[in-house]
């Protein structure tokens, strides 16, 4: 009564949201503290064993193998599901795809226990986008809570409260309300509804704040403040003439997004293709990531190669000196200053600071996109950040050897900070491997700095052109090598998708059903296509399109007809009709003590008086099953308790294939009937739409005859008759239980 009552007060929205902010933040900050306790376990280890070189390097690499080993194994045995980024399968779903085993609660505790074991491995993997999966698994949970139950039931509503997740998720993470709000869109829409970006802010809001809160409160923090915060100078950051260096890294970073987007897919592929190496896998599902992880924790170890690109510091650890103030190199030289933390791990004593930040940018670079194929969940964004500003540090220092006395502006000298190309690099690579712009906003929340806000905006466009011409986002390409059912993005300057209409493309050969069809002809279309739903015809005739019906709803008319109901009506009508007829031939005496039986193994009924048996067989088994049901079949099908939908989207012929997709994208239509007059002459489903976009895109326009492709029409085999489809529709004799097992 209470919660009716506080609902009603603030409204069922507002207190949902607020919930569910409160629990990501929560989510968040509990996973941050085991994730952080498992890297110092790995630096324990690794001192602990300091007097043995071997030892050393079978306790690193052993450490990081056995946390990926219960990563995927945990992921393998409680959800499958919960494996990958979770942008990928949110995309699908905000589409109107509902891949109804991606929001259990099963799937939401291996996500979040996976997780927390694969990035405690010291692996380079992120969490912004499984935290996406994950807010939209704890939006998911709570709407099945009896309070928000009408959430839950209403489609469109709930689809708007995924939306509004999403956004939680990734700015719970980086303690950046903005940003994440913006990046989820970006990532998982093609089209936003307005009205759900106060949901996403109001929840993203309280969850950055309760994530920060919480590490002050646990003495993490001093403060709340910038997640990675930066000590640049405000009065002169950067000068006009260090724009080009600016725009020239955002150029070298939309080559290499697009490169590291290439790279990951073809890993993927290249496992795929191999069928023994990959049957291999599939029976032996933890090999794949012991080898991967055992590669990259050996190039890793510190006391190894690892010295040479800062392998002994974590992903934050990195980040954090990569955007240092300070300038490290002073004529190719380390700088006198002390180097104090962490940052003493960039001064080699072999190996120059510009080796070690390309040797750091360059094996991240492979490390990462190998490492994101393991079926553990990852996330590539915190990678590419981290890898981004290595690159701009290298930009950085490469500008401070070149300019030592710094840019002379009038009668001042201002030196060149290397920490601020690290801030633009880590916004324009994020930028171009996610194909999102709000990176900017992202990167000047992480680093509490706005001084950098130009130079960031004008290397994210320029990496954004480079790589959008190129490669797909790194989330669309996921989508296209799981094969999930999303539409690709329209290409810049692709005209084609204009001249394209409907009629080039739609299937003129569509499957349907009509007012007057019988019971045989809905099981024969039945059989011969998998369609979702069927278009309702007023007649053959004149093709008029009245409606659509799901395929569920006309297997239950199928059922219902040969159901056990009616099976057992027929039994009791001429049961009753027989037992009259033999009272009227047979007329018994009364002192004969005639009697009536059935007989339930031989499954007809004997008439015993006067030396004189009278047998009616009424059996429906084997062909008398089949007459029966064949006579069922022949009856005209009744529509008047089935869902009819008379809503549908219909398209001209002549409309544009751009139109066509907004309209798909929009509506997240599965299909669209194509129609003229009100008569239907065809039918377009993603499948079409997809190929026809591939088409544009690559060879400057479809062909337009014969059809692209078919509709989702495949046929059953040729063995599977009609005989194997009703016994699929038939209920077992097994459960009839109010009559003889072998009578009718």
């Amino acid at each position: 009564m209470c919660s009716v009552f506080l609902i009603s007060l603030i409204g069922e929205d507002w207190i949902f949201f607020f919930l569910l902010g409160i629990l990501m933040g929560l989510t968040s900050w509990a996973m941050e503290l085991g994730i952080n306790m498992l890297l110092k376990g790995q630096k324990w280890v690794y001192g602990r064993l300091d007097s043995n070189g071997f030892l050393q390097y079978l306790g690193w690499v052993g450490y990081s193998v056995a946390l990926i080993v219960f990563s995927a194994g945990f992921t393998q045995i409680v959800s499958p599901q919960a494996a990958g980024s979770g942008i990928s399968e949110m995309k699908t779903i905000l589409r109107g795809v509902l891949l109804k085993e991606y929001l259990t609660f099963r799937t939401f505790v291996a996500k979040v226990i996976s997780l927390a074991f694969a990035l405690g491995s010291g692996m380079p993997l992120g969490k912004e986008a499984p935290f996406v999966h994950i807010a939209s698994l704890c939006g998911a949970l709570l709407c099945k809570l009896p309070v928000f139950r009408g959430i839950y039931e209403n489609e469109s509503r709930y689809r708007e409260m995924l939306a509004a997740a999403c956004a939680v998720g990734v700015g719970c993470v980086l303690a950046a309300p903005v940003g994440g709000v913006l990046f989820s869109i970006e990532v998982t829409f093609t089209f936003f509804a307005v009205r759900s970006y106060w949901r996403g802010f109001f929840s993203v809001t309280i969850a950055a704040f309760f994530f920060r809160v919480l590490a002050v409160w646990y003495k993490d923090e001093e403060t709340v403040t910038a997640l990675f915060r930066t000590h640049f100078q405000v009065d002169f950051p950067f000068d006009l003439k260090e724009m080009p260096a600016f725009a020239l890294l955002g150029i070298i970073s939309g080559f290499g997004g697009a490169l590291f987007v290439y790279l990951n897919r073809r890993i993927a592929l290249f496992i795929k293709k191999q069928k023994l190496f990959n049957t291999f896998l599939m029976k032996k599902c933890l090999v794949y990531p012991v080898m991967v992880s055992f590669l990259i924790s050996s190039l890793l170890f510190p006391s190894g190669f690892g010295q040479f690109m800062a392998g002994e510091l974590t992903q934050n650890e990195a980040l954090v000196t990569l955007l240092d103030n300070r300038t490290w190199t002073k004529d190719g030289i380390a700088e006198e200053f002390d180097y104090i933390g962490n940052a003493r791990v960039w001064m080699h004593p072999q190996v120059t600071v510009f080796g070690t930040l390309a040797l750091f940018t360059i094996m991240r670079f492979w490390m990462c996109a190998l490492a994101i194929t393991m079926p553990v969940p990852y996330g590539a964004f915190m990678p590419v950040l981290v890898i981004g500003a290595g690159l701009g540090r290298l930009v950085g220092e490469c500008m401070a050897y070149w300019f030592p006395e710094g840019i002379h502006a009038g009668h001042a000298i201002y030196p060149i900070v290397p920490g601020g190309y690290a801030v633009v690099g880590a916004a324009a690579l994020s930028g171009a491997v996610s194909h999102s712009f709000s990176t900017v906003v992202m990167v000047l929340e992480l680093t509490g700095q706005i001084s950098h806000l130009l130079p960031a905006l004008i290397a994210v466009v320029l990496a954004n052109l480079v790589a959008q011409s190129l490669q797909p986002s790194i989330y669309d390409s996921i989508i296209k090598i799981k094969k999930l059912p999303y539409l690709p993005e329209l290409g810049w300057g692709q005209h084609e998708v204009y001249n394209i209409r409907v009629e080039d493309i739609m299937v003129r050969d569509v499957q349907y059903i009509t007012l007057s069809c019988s019971y045989r002809d809905l099981l024969n279309i039945l059989m011969k296509s998998r369609l979702k739903a069927l278009p309702l015809l007023k007649s053959a005739e004149s093709m008029i399109l009245l409606g659509s019906i799901e395929r569920t709803q006309l297997q239950s008319l199928l059922s219902q007809q040969l159901s056990c109901a009616r099976r057992l009506q027929c039994i009791k009508e001429r049961g009753a009709e027989a037992k009259k007829l033999l009272s009227t031939e047979s007329n018994p005496p009364s002192n004969n003590n005639s009697s009536l039986q059935t007989g339930p193994e031989e499954g007809h009924i004997q008439v015993r008086g006067h030396r004189r048996t009278h047998a009616l067989s009424f059996t429906l088994v084997d062909l008398q099953i089949t007459d029966w049901e064949a006579r069922q079949l022949d009856e005209r099908v009744n529509f008047n308790n089935c869902k009819i939908n008379p809503a549908l989207i219909q398209l001209l012929e002549c409309t544009s294939l751009h139109k066509t997709y907004t309209i798909f994208s929009l509506l997240g239509l599965d299909h669209a009937y194509v129609t003229r007059i009100g008569r239907l002459i065809g039918v377009v489903s993603i499948k079409e739409l997809r190929k026809a976009i591939d088409g544009s895109m690559t060879l400057k326009g479809v062909k337009v005859a014969p059809p692209m492709a078919t509709f989702r029409n495949s046929s059953l085999s040729s063995s599977q008759n009609e005989t194997t489809y009703l016994q699929a529709v038939r209920p077992p004799e097994e459960h009839v239980t109010d009559a003889p097992k072998h009578v009718c």
